[in-house]
Parts: structure tokens; sequence; C-alpha cells
């Protein structure tokens, strides 16, 4: 807890790293159902910037198999706080798309996130926000 009171993540020490060249994804040759899913998740914001979490590339896969649709993703770091919130969000985005009765989630930590991951429009949003990416 910070000494506002705020049980928010105040975990700013992000990191350097290599990023294996697929990432980030950001659902741009999706089609169908899995474009309005990563439409969906678009529009959800990581709770402590106002960045979209494809934007942040906390996206690493989006796949729907007939009525079912699993989204992998990642969290900035292993003990983010936001981690139920994230996840409950994602999963409900999911399932806002056409066709789709049910959506599960997983965390991957492979490859490790970091700053490279994000997109340049989520760098510029970023850095609007008073960040230095």
């Amino acid at each position: 807890m910070t000494g506002s009171g705020s049980e928010a993540c105040a975990y700013t020490d992000y990191e350097d790293g290599e990023v294996p060249e697929e990432y980030p994804k950001t659902g741009t040759d999706a089609t169908g159902t899995e474009a309005e899913i990563w439409d969906a998740l678009r529009e959800i914001e990581d709770p402590e910037m106002p960045v979209s979490i494809v934007d942040l590339g906390l996206i690493y896969d989006v796949a729907v198999d007939g009525e079912d649709a699993h989204v992998e993703m990642t969290l900035t770091y292993t003990g983010c706080p936001a981690k139920d919130v994230l996840t409950n969000d994602v999963r409900c985005a999911a399932m806002t798309a056409s066709g789709v009765l049910d959506a599960d989630v997983t965390i991957r930590y492979s490859p490790p996130w970091s700053v490279e991951m994000v997109t340049e429009s989520g760098k510029e949003q970023l850095r609007e926000f008073g960040l230095s990416v």
C-alpha cells in the first residue's frame, strides 16, 4: 500500500529485454470472431496506465474454437496485483464477440514481458502519461 492509501500497484521498475520477432501481437491480421475479440481487448486499459492492454503488448494470442475463445496474455510483472481484474476483464471482453459462449484466459510469463513489447502507439500514450519509454 502506498502512503496515499491506494492499493494500486506502484511498480515502475520495468526492464529492457529482447523480444521475439512476433511480438507485440496486435491482431491486425485477425478476421471474424478473433478480430472482434482483439477489438474488444483494445478497449481494456491497464488499471495503472491509460493504455490499452493490446498496445502494452500484454496479449500473446487469441484463438477461437467453435463457441469457445481462449486468450493468452502476460502481465508487466509476476506480482501484479491487477491480475484477477485483468483476467476477468479479458475473459468478459472475449465473450462479447459474436458466437462466443465461453472464454478462458491463460497467463504466460514466457517470453517475459518487457518495455520493447509496447507498440509504438502505446509508447506514445505512455509518454503522454508521463513515463519515459
